[in-house]
């Protein structure tokens, strides 16, 4: 009888994983996107601009920001009574070096869904 070892996944790399798939899902949105470019051109942003500038309603905007603020994509500082945002680059890093990764990646082979026979 042979015993079959499951080999537990790296904790680190299941870490890292789990990061890359919160920033990607926090820009999953065209809405979020549409901040993000804003934020990239502008600098920073007082919420009222980004309102604004995007198009929806404050409440819509604000979820969307607070998204984005939540995966660390972007920063926002307290100047009262406004609220003012920025972008942080630096927390995209772990999914550029995935995308970067993907995209030099050799393609496989195609599939064509027949059956060899």
């Amino acid at each position: 009888m042979v015993a079959l070892r499951v080999q537990a996944p790296d904790e680190g790399r299941v870490a890292l994983q789990e990061q890359i798939a919160r920033l990607a899902k926090a820009l999953g949105h065209p809405a979020r996107l549409r901040i993000v470019e804003t934020l990239r051109r502008r600098r920073t942003c007082i919420g009222c601009d980004i309102v604004e500038e995007i198009g929806l309603a404050a409440s819509t905007t604000s979820e969307h920001l607070r998204i984005l603020k939540a995966a660390g994509i972007i920063t926002g500082e307290i100047e009262r009574p406004r609220v003012c945002y920025s972008l942080n680059p630096d927390a995209l890093a772990p999914l550029k070096v995935f995308v970067d990764a993907i995209s030099t990646a050799e393609p496989g082979p195609v599939a064509t869904g027949r059956k060899q026979g």
